[in-house]
């Protein structure tokens, strides 16, 4: 994979198919040079928006009604790999969902409230995160190359 490479997975939103983007980014993410702890904290990064899109973008929906799908891309520039993960279903504001989730420092587990806790999980395990809700959801996440010498 070279620079401004973009490699793309269109996958049903279930979670069998986790752990096939996470065997897809380890591997793009080994090829390109990033630190095992690195691609640790993306894998965990992508799982949380990948469940995002698992578990609520298409909630409500009949049994009946075929899976909607996800979209899965990763996205390689000169010193960065963004992880693009996207859905069609319902769609969600992450800026009010950042706002009441309340400051985690000096809390048990059991006093956190749900939602919020996985957007803070990708903000603090990746350099960048974006979130666009138009029609669906796009998380983008961004990690940086940091490596001495060329890169691979």
């Amino acid at each position: 994979m070279t620079a401004d490479e973009k490699i793309t997975l269109k996958l049903p939103a279930k979670s069998d198919y986790l752990d096939l983007i996470r065997l897809t980014l380890y591997g793009i993410a080994t090829k390109i040079g990033f630190t095992y702890e690195e691609i640790e904290d993306m894998k965990v990064a992508v799982s949380e928006a990948c469940n995002n899109a698992v578990l609520y973008a298409y909630a409500g929906r009949l049994d009946t009604e075929p899976h909607g799908e996800m979209e899965v891309s990763f996205v390689r520039t000169v010193d960065s790999l963004s992880i693009v993960v996207k859905d069609e279903g319902h769609s969600f504001d992450a800026a009010s969902v950042a706002q009441k989730a309340e400051p985690l420092h000096g809390k048990s587990i059991q006093d956190i409230q749900a939602g919020g806790l996985g957007l803070y999980l990708m903000q603090a395990l990746m350099d960048e995160v974006e979130v666009r809700s138009e029609k669906g959801t796009e998380v983008v996440l961004t990690k940086r190359l940091e490596k001495s010498g060329e890169m691979a």
